[in-house]
């Protein structure tokens, strides 16, 4: 298989992922700030990412690496928040 090939598999990858996540919390089948949510969304950014960046669209290069760091905060923010409960 071509790179180029495994970089569009990549990018729908990601794009079902963040379609899935969106369908997911507009049902309510997960909240806004769950892991698993964020995970979808972090996964299927970042996939879009290696996608948009080979084939030069730098602006959802941007984008999804903000889509990104807002899942980290949000897992890390949570992560601590959990922990202090948990003392």
């Amino acid at each position: 298989m071509n790179s180029s090939l495994l970089i569009n598999i990549a990018g729908w990858l990601g794009a079902f992922m963040l379609l899935l996540a969106y369908v997911l919390v507009s049902t309510r089948k997960l909240a806004g700030d769950s892991f698993n949510y964020q995970i979808l969304n972090l996964l299927g950014s970042g996939l879009l990412l290696a996608n948009a960046y080979h084939f030069g669209a730098y602006p959802s290069v941007g984008v999804n690496s903000i889509w990104i760091g807002i899942a980290l905060f949000t897992i890390i923010k949570n992560q601590n928040k959990n922990q202090k409960e948990g003392q």
